[in-house]
């Protein structure tokens, strides 16, 4: 038996897709530890692993990047969000290592200063990403604005064009934050973003294709798992029964970007439709929210058993709840707002697995049609649901974590 520490970001969103594999290696016989936010130490205690709060100081650090008024912006707001919680996080794994004693680590994507003290450390450690990294490949618009992929020459000089557009602002904030906390620790500078986020020896990526884009060049230390689509073990709400017309199910964001017009829109243009509408509204439900007969809003529901029923998810295009509907074989509208959501919204579109709609273009009469266009896509989302499973999911990720590092480390998992 081996100890196993993994390390979240401040979000359930990134929290949640890690603990099927946290529950993978616990059942395989090794000892594992999560540090997580403080309202979730219970729940993952309750699951059969060790859990501790993470310093209150990195939760306190909020995402402020919906404030942007474009792309680049929000994308250089959420760089800025991450290198601050690391000045915090860093000295907060390094805390956890001296309580756990791991012999492998497992750090969020998100978590920088977590991801420096853990190769400072010399441990072992895998990279877990809850979405498609920001990682360039050959034929694969540059990460944010949600390009669409265009192939041959003219893509290549499209993409190495637009790249250091793109990339340029986050890379700007990013580089000399980055350099400090390594420097901190007596790490040598990275090149760029690219060379930061490869620094482990190995990635995984709770993605797959045909929903994920093909990336022959990203080498056999990213490891595409499939969705790692989990929420917490609930009962179905008794109501969910008496809903005897197709369901559609709308969701926002789990951390505030103010995407209630994603709602609003919604009950307006499906009011009339013969559908039931259920959504989940996990930042608040407002007070003055207007909701038709055929409606039902709660700040949170389990999803699980209303994928059963439903027809076609409505969502902010955030990768959780976008990837647990498509691995239902359920098609999705996305709507994004920000952060991640343009390039799995854009991902939606390319699959087949559903419909795209700007944010900036939402209103009642455009959801409406996507909504129905959406409904058509469903072979779509069952290709993307059988990519996921031929995979592999957390068992070929616990299987690799296992051979590669009992091979690495004298310690090393048996």
């Amino acid at each position: 038996m081996s100890t196993i520490l993994a390390y979240t970001s401040p979000a359930i969103g990134h929290l949640f897709p890690m603990t099927p594999l946290l529950l993978e290696l616990r059942s395989r016989g090794h000892r594992v530890h999560v540090r997580t936010l403080a309202g979730q130490v219970e729940r993952m205690q309750s699951l059969g692993l060790e859990a501790s709060a993470m310093d209150g100081r990195v939760e306190a650090i909020e995402h402020t990047d919906w404030q942007a008024g474009n792309a680049r912006g929000a994308l250089a707001g959420a760089v800025a969000t991450f290198t601050a919680r690391g000045e915090y996080d860093g000295p907060d794994l390094e805390s956890a290592i001296a309580e756990v004693g791991p012999d492998v680590l497992v750090v969020d994507i998100n978590s920088w200063g977590a991801l420096v003290a853990a190769e400072a450390s010399g441990l072992p450690f895998v990279t877990f990403s809850p979405y498609t990294p920001p990682i360039r490949s050959v034929g694969t618009p540059p990460f944010g604005p949600g390009f669409k992929p265009l192939p041959g020459l003219l893509g290549r000089l499209r993409d190495g064009l637009l790249r250091p557009l793109v990339m340029g602002a986050a890379e700007k904030v990013m580089g000399p934050r980055i350099a400090e906390l390594r420097s901190a620790k007596g790490l040598a500078p990275v090149r760029n973003a690219d060379a930061f986020f490869r620094r482990a020896p190995l990635m995984l990526v709770a993605t797959a294709e045909p929903f994920e884009y093909h990336h022959g060049d990203w080498g056999d230390d990213i490891m595409m798992i499939g969705a790692c689509a989990w929420e917490p073990p609930a009962e179905a709400p008794a109501w969910l029964d008496a809903l005897d017309r197709p369901v559609v199910l709308v969701t926002t964001s789990s951390e505030f970007q103010d995407d209630g017009a994603l709602v609003r829109t919604a009950l307006r243009a499906l009011a009339d439709e013969p559908v039931s509408v259920v959504a989940t509204m996990p930042a608040g439900v407002p007070e003055d929210l207007v909701v038709p007969a055929n409606a039902r809003v709660e700040r949170f529901v389990p999803h699980g058993p209303v994928l059963e029923r439903a027809a076609v998810v409505v969502t902010h295009g955030g990768m959780g709840g976008t990837q647990k509907a498509l691995a239902h074989g359920v098609p999705v509208c996305a709507v994004p707002f920000g952060r991640d959501q343009l390039e799995v919204a854009r991902r939606v579109e390319v699959s087949g697995s559903g419909t795209r709609l700007p944010a900036a273009r939402l209103d009642a009469e455009r959801l409406r049609a996507a909504v129905r266009t959406a409904m058509g896509c469903v072979d779509g989302a069952r290709r993307v649901a059988a990519g996921y499973e031929a995979s592999g999911g957390v068992a070929a990720a616990a299987e690799t974590i296992e051979r590669r590092f009992a091979r690495a480390d004298a310690r090393g998992l048996s």
